[in-house]
């Protein structure tokens, strides 16, 4: 069952995050041009992190229910990978979608926006990497 549950967050981890960190990266760049084309580009990149969002709300579900199957629900490193993936989400929900929702509604600068997004990225980075490194792990990996 563990390997199971590993493999389905993981899956999950690559399909629904990774779509919305080249979406998010890519709609500063869309968003402020004037043309209709790139204006479209920037719907869907915003459509895409919204959707990706929902679906991103498997990664945690199965990751808890990993770490549950192996005993290290409270490893120092599963809980700093918990709430790192909590503030993710908070980047995310509050101010990199109602940002592009409202540069969608009225072009305006997106620096704020570029630099949010990339710390929602690197944010992810650093979760990517507790999960591979696991401080404290006894697997020997």
């Amino acid at each position: 069952m563990t390997k199971l549950l590993l493999s389905i967050h993981v899956i999950a981890a690559i399909l629904a995050v990774g779509p919305i960190a080249v979406a998010a990266s890519m709609f500063p760049r869309f968003a402020t041009q004037a043309d209709e084309r790139s204006a479209a580009i920037a719907r869907v990149l915003h459509r895409t992190c919204r959707g990706y969002a929902v679906f991103g709300v498997a990664v945690p579900v199965f990751g808890v229910a990993t770490g549950a199957q192996l005993g290290v629900l409270t490893d120092a490193w599963l809980l700093a990978s918990i709430a790192l993936t909590a503030i993710a989400a908070a980047v995310l929900a509050l101010v990199v979608l109602p940002a592009q929702r409202r540069l969608l509604d009225r072009p305006s600068t997106v620096t704020r926006l570029a630099m949010t997004t990339g710390i929602f990225n690197v944010l992810w980075a650093v979760v990517v990497v507790l999960m591979i490194v696991r401080p404290g792990s006894t697997t020997g990996a």
